[in-house]
């Protein structure tokens, strides 16, 4: 098992590093002190398992978390001081939440748990769904052919998906779930139920609240999203 040990605090690393090196058949991968390095540290060498501290300069533990695609994402063990947020980091996907100082048994349970996750996470992975050349969007009898670049967003309206552009608004072809699993999720993200962004698309990010920040989109569109989402998007089309 090939772990990867994300925390800025280097004391946090040692500890770690230690304890893990007194559990057979586990192997550190690497270290990280920030979410940002940790993301290039998990493309490069695809730990199995990702400890990461919650509370890091940048990019924090559970942002970093929800950041990674399901290719990319190793098993989730969040190391931390605190015990408020075990709900938060369980609804983030991990797998276990240790409390510092951490016990070695404790330590042990954790990646016993990974161990049997990984052991169950051995089939075939279909093939991945291809992404569109063109969009077809409908107007009236026509259908007209738009590159995904020039999309802006996706809104449903019941059973009605419409696409925004800067040259008008058309009807979809497809559900706004079929849409999500087939553009590329570097660019297109769900920020509602019934909204899928362009990210190239994106003009202004500007907080409304401590929990709220509101996007501007290029045809002057506004969608609220989360704290939490908005730092993810910033993060990913580096801002």
């Amino acid at each position: 098992m090939r772990i990867l040990i994300v925390d800025d605090e280097p004391v946090a690393r040692l500890v770690l590093r230690e304890l893990l090196d007194e559990i057979p058949r586990v192997t550190i991968a690497g270290e990280a002190a920030s979410g940002d390095e940790a993301m290039r540290q998990i493309r490069v060498l695809q730990p199995d398992v990702a400890m990461l501290d919650l509370q890091m300069p940048g990019m924090d533990g559970l942002t970093l978390s929800g950041t990674l695609t399901p290719n990319q994402r190793p098993l989730v063990i969040f190391v931390t001081a605190f015990h408020k947020h075990a709900l938060e980091a369980f609804d983030a996907g991990a797998i276990d939440y240790l409390l510092k100082p951490v016990r070695k048994e404790r330590l042990e349970a954790a990646l016993i748990k990974a161990g049997s996750v990984l052991a169950g996470m051995k089939p075939v992975a279909p093939p991945p769904t291809p992404e569109p050349r063109k969009i077809v969007g409908r107007l009236g009898s026509d259908l007209h052919l738009l590159d995904p670049e020039d999309v802006i967003a996706f809104q449903a309206e019941g059973d009605l998906v419409h696409i925004l552009t800067a040259n008008g608004r058309f009807y979809a072809n497809h559900s706004l779930k079929s849409l999500e699993e087939r553009l590329p999720a570097d660019r297109f993200r769900r920020v509602h139920r019934a909204t899928i962004i362009n990210t190239d698309q994106i003009r202004k990010i500007s907080p409304l609240s401590s929990k709220r920040w509101l996007l501007r989109m290029s045809n002057g569109l506004e969608v609220i999203v989360s704290k939490r989402l908005a730092g993810t998007i910033r993060d990913e089309t580096r801002w």
